[in-house]
């Protein structure tokens, strides 16, 4: 008995104390977080500020699914307010300059060309850009290249080799193991399901691949051209040939300025702000220093703008940061129209789409806005396309970056089917019963028949000309018209222009006023949806077990940048329904 009442006591203390560090833990993040929520880190005189951009930035602040299953309460900052840190930089007296340190960059093409612009600005004011790394990727290069001086460790380099793209095709293993993927699609140029039905780029895909990688090719060439002073005829030359291997051939070409190790770079910091040799150089994290929740210029507007961010794969069911879930979406821009504030919305897109049906409740919502007078606008960052271009095919006006991948007008299905696996492998095969002709059709256990597989691609075919309707109607062209630039096509901001799926190059400040304008408004404020948990209250939920995520935030934190990989697959596999989506992911 005295064992048994031991064991009991032993349980209950050990309960306690682990709801006693539970509590601790929750008092002392929620004390850290309430001193966050106050203001940005003061900094004081000849202070630098330090970018590294080592994680994907969201577009809004927090919205990220790779923020890693860690006890941190620092805002996960968004492109928006990690620009308005920029400007908040260049005008305080304290910050003398930035230094940006890329090193494995995780931002695509887009945002890399609109923080070189804010970097630039912040440069032309007066104030230093410092780059420095122990080598340099193309795209941290390619953000790099703007600032006033680059630096590079002795024994890095700067990996300039130009863009290519490698796919797997999985048809031939697939066969062997029995599977038989059974692809149903609308476009030509639609290949996300080329790796399962075929061993080869198809002619279509080839073509579309060449001039995306054509076009981001001749975009890096013209930024790296004009911001080192270089020809672009050789520097292509350089690229083409590999001729920048070892960091002396960078400093050789001008591809950098000079070749020094920590300490040594220390000390032309010191140098540069006016300190001692031994003085300490106070670094200021972006995080630390911008807070959104306080830092945002005050504005006193009685009318607003609501900017709507759906960044990420466009899902049902699945409401967490960084996705876009249908329903969720919904409800938020129809809870936008019944607010007698808001007099305009702008529809902020970072998506390569995915499931057809969330899609198409987003789409609804947009037009119901649009019917009771409140024009939208649309802002496509670095992807808008497939089902990120469909939601915004209603719009009053689209507004692309250049470098934006947008288009994939196209659907598509996959319906795996395991029979021959599972009788030729395991010796499992399946009779049945029915009560009718198709009560046991469309499952993975058996293969489709004809008249199955007919309705399948019957309803493929039919959400493709509800896509093409919807971009014939907002784009004010015929279905053919639509159909010629369409077929699953992938285009740049550039030639989406060319071609009128977009009405003008531009970032989201562009967008902003196209919307103020069809408003009839002069002063507004912007408020920014959807609403965002803090990573404090993420970290809450995490630790009381009230979010689901954990798994997927371990994954995050041992995946890192590669669980944009594991995430995309997952999503194609749970999607039900057809599925508009781009083909392939944007580095």
């Amino acid at each position: 008995m005295n064992k048994f009442f031991k064991t009991v006591f032993a349980s209950c203390l050990g309960a306690f104390l682990a709801f006693l560090a539970l509590g601790a833990l929750v008092f002392f993040f929620g004390i850290r977080a309430a001193m966050q929520g106050e203001s940005g880190k003061k900094v004081s005189a000849n202070s630098v500020l330090h970018l590294t951009l080592k994680n994907p930035i969201p577009e809004l602040t927090n919205n990220s699914q790779v923020q890693g299953f860690e006890l941190n309460t620092s805002p996960v900052l968004g492109l928006s307010d990690l620009l308005n840190a920029i400007d908040k930089a260049k005008d305080d007296n304290n910050i003398k300059g930035i230094v940006l340190e890329p090193k494995f960059m995780a931002i695509g093409q887009a945002q890399a060309k609109v923080i070189a612009e804010k970097l630039k600005d912040f440069s032309n004011d007066g104030k230093f850009v410092y780059a420095n790394a122990d080598f340099y990727t193309q795209g941290a290069y390619y953000l790099a290249s703007g600032a006033d001086k680059i630096y590079l460790n002795p024994k890095g380099s700067v990996d300039l080799r130009g863009y290519g793209a490698q796919i797997p095709f999985f048809k031939d293993g697939l066969d062997r193991l029995g599977v038989n993927a059974q692809v149903f699609y609308a476009g030509q140029f639609k290949s996300a399901t080329e790796p399962f039905r075929r061993n080869e780029i198809s002619d279509q895909n080839r073509l579309q691949i060449r001039e995306l990688l054509d076009e981001r090719y001749t975009q890096l060439l013209d930024m790296i051209s004009q911001n080192r002073n270089i020809e672009k005829a050789q520097l292509k030359q350089l690229i083409d040939n590999y001729e920048i291997r070892w960091a002396e051939d960078a400093v050789t070409h001008g591809m950098v300025d000079s070749l020094v190790f920590k300490d040594q770079f220390e000390s032309i910091l010191r140098n540069k702000i006016g300190l001692e040799e031994d003085a300490k150089i106070k670094m200021v994290k972006l995080s630390d220093y911008y807070n959104p929740m306080t830092d945002k210029k005050s504005q006193s507007a009685k009318d607003k703008i609501a900017v709507v961010y759906a960044e990420g794969g466009i899902v049902d069911g699945d409401d967490r940061p960084g996705v876009i879930e249908g329903d969720k979406y919904a409800e938020v821009i129809s809870d936008l129209r019944k607010d007698e504030s808001i007099k305009a919305i702008v529809l902020r897109i970072n998506s390569g789409g995915g499931s057809g049906f969330a899609s198409e409740k987003i789409l609804r919502e947009v037009k119901v806005c649009q019917e009771n007078g409140i024009p939208v606008v649309a802002s496509f960052a670095d992807v808008a396309a497939s089902g990120g271009y469909y939601i915004a095919t209603s719009t009053d006006s689209i507004f692309a970056e250049p470098n934006s991948i947008t288009g994939s007008i196209g659907v598509f299905g996959v319906i795996p089917s395991v029979q021959k696996m599972m009788a030729d492998k395991l010796g499992i095969t399946f009779d049945t019963v029915t009560t009718s002709k198709y009560a046991v059709g469309f499952t993975p256990f058996r293969d489709l028949n004809a008249d199955e597989g007919k309705i399948i691609q019957e309803y493929i075919d039919d959400f493709y000309e509800d896509f093409l309707a919807h971009v014939a109607e907002g784009r004010n062209m015929t279905r053919d018209q639509v159909h010629e630039i369409a077929q699953g096509r992938v285009w740049t901001g550039n030639k989406a222009l060319e071609n009128g799926l977009v009405d003008a190059l531009g970032g989201l400040p562009d967008a902003l006023d196209a919307a103020a304008s069809l408003a009839g408004l002069k002063d507004y404020k912007v408020r920014e949806f959807p609403k965002v948990k803090t990573p404090f209250e993420q970290l809450f939920e995490e630790l009381t077990g009230g979010n689901a995520m954990a798994k997927e935030k371990i994954l995050q934190s041992e995946l890192g940048e590669n669980f944009k990989h594991y995430e995309w697959l997952k999503s194609v596999a749970e999607t039900k329904g057809p599925q508009a989506r781009i083909p392939f992911l944007i580095e």
